[in-house]
């Protein structure tokens, strides 16, 4: 619908390429998680690591991802539509 309604008005629309973008996520809160098999380190197995950014697949990886665009977005102008939370519109 977005797309349509830019194509009739002649909008300028842009898009992001998300593929990588759970990496670049900062936690909130403390995460730790075991070494992974196979690259366990000898003689300290019973280690865990503290992970500094969200990885993909972790649970708090896409909220930790969409805090930081938003914040991004918000200090570059964008507004949050009020029917449509994973939209942002900037008039010029």
């Amino acid at each position: 619908m977005i797309l349509a309604l830019a194509a009739q008005r002649g909008w300028c629309v842009f898009q992001l390429d998300v593929k990588s973008a759970f990496l670049h996520g900062k936690l909130a809160e403390n995460v730790y998680v075991e070494q992974p098999r196979g690259y366990e380190i000898k003689n300290e197995e019973h280690k865990v690591y503290k992970l500094n950014k969200a990885l993909y697949g972790l649970k708090q990886a896409l909220r930790a991802w969409f805090s930081r665009i938003e914040s991004y977005f918000r200090k570059e102008g964008f507004e949050k539509e009020d029917s449509e939370q994973n939209l942002f519109t900037k008039v010029k």
